[in-house]
C-alpha cells in the first residue's frame, strides 16, 4: 500500500453539515473507512468508523442544510459528542492504520473532497487537534475521478454506472456516502490496475531509479 500512494494511506471519509462554510456551519457527522489491499494487489475496504458531532459553540445551523439532511443536531438519540471527542474517535484508528501499512500519511478520499478536508481541517482546528492524520490539502476526490472513468460526477449517477448498488433514501449518511465513495474508488483504481496502469507505474520506478 505503501508504495502504491508514495507513503499515503488513502482514507475515505463523508461529512454531514448544516452549511457550506466551514469555519461557521456545523459539522454533524463525520464518518471513514480505511482501505487495504488484498494479496492480488486490490484495493478493498478494511474498517469502517462513525461519529455524531455537536455543534460547536456559536455554530451556525442553516435550516435549508437541515432539512436537506434530516439531521436535527439536537436530537437526543444521536448520541452526539464534542468535535474533539468525534475526531479523535475517528483518528485514532486511521493513525493506526497509517503505521500497519508503513505509511507516512493519511490523504482523504472524498467526493467534492475540498468540501469535507475543508470541515476536517477545521473541526481539528478548533478542537486544537496537533495530530490531524491526514494531508493538510491533498486529496482524491472520486466526483473527478468518475468523470474521467465513467463519464458521471454525481456520486449516485456514477455508482450506478460503475454497478455499485445505491439506495437514495439511504443517502446523506455520511457512513453510507463514505461506504459507497470507498467502493467507487476501489473500483476505479482496479480497473487501472487491470489495465496495466500500475505496471506501466512500476516500469517507470525502474526507469527513474
Amino acid at each position: 500500500m505503501a508504495n502504491r500512494f508514495r507513503g499515503f494511506l488513502p482514507v475515505v471519509v463523508d461529512v454531514e453539515t448544516a452549511g457550506f462554510n466551514s469555519k461557521t456551519d456545523a459539522l454533524l457527522e463525520i464518518a471513514a473507512v480505511t482501505l487495504t489491499m488484498d494479496e492480488n494487489g486490490f484495493l478493498i475496504i478494511d474498517q469502517s468508523y462513525e461519529a455524531q458531532v455537536e455543534p460547536f459553540e456559536g455554530a451556525n445551523l442553516e435550516k435549508s442544510a437541515l432539512d436537506f439532511t434530516g439531521i436535527d443536531p439536537y436530537d437526543p438519540e444521536r448520541e452526539s459528542v464534542p468535535e474533539r471527542e468525534a475526531l479523535e474517535s475517528i483518528f485514532k484508528p486511521i493513525r493506526k492504520s497509517i503505521k500497519a501499512h508503513d505509511c507516512k500519511r493519511a490523504v482523504l478520499v472524498g467526493h467534492n473532497a475540498s468540501f469535507d478536508q475543508g470541515f476536517v481541517n477545521a473541526a481539528s482546528d478548533r478542537a486544537e487537534i496537533k495530530r490531524n492524520p491526514f494531508h493538510p490539502f491533498s486529496t482524491f476526490d472520486t466526483a473527478t475521478l468518475a468523470g474521467l472513468a465513467f463519464g458521471q460526477t454525481v456520486l449516485a449517477k456514477a455508482c450506478q454506472v460503475a454497478g455499485i448498488d445505491f439506495d437514495g433514501k439511504k443517502a446523506h449518511s455520511a457512513l453510507y456516502d463514505t461506504m459507497k465513495t470507498a467502493e467507487l474508488f476501489c473500483i476505479i483504481v482496479n480497473r487501472w490496475k487491470e489495465l496495466g496502469g500500475w505496471e506501466m507505474v512500476d516500469e517507470y520506478d525502474d526507469y527513474d531509479q
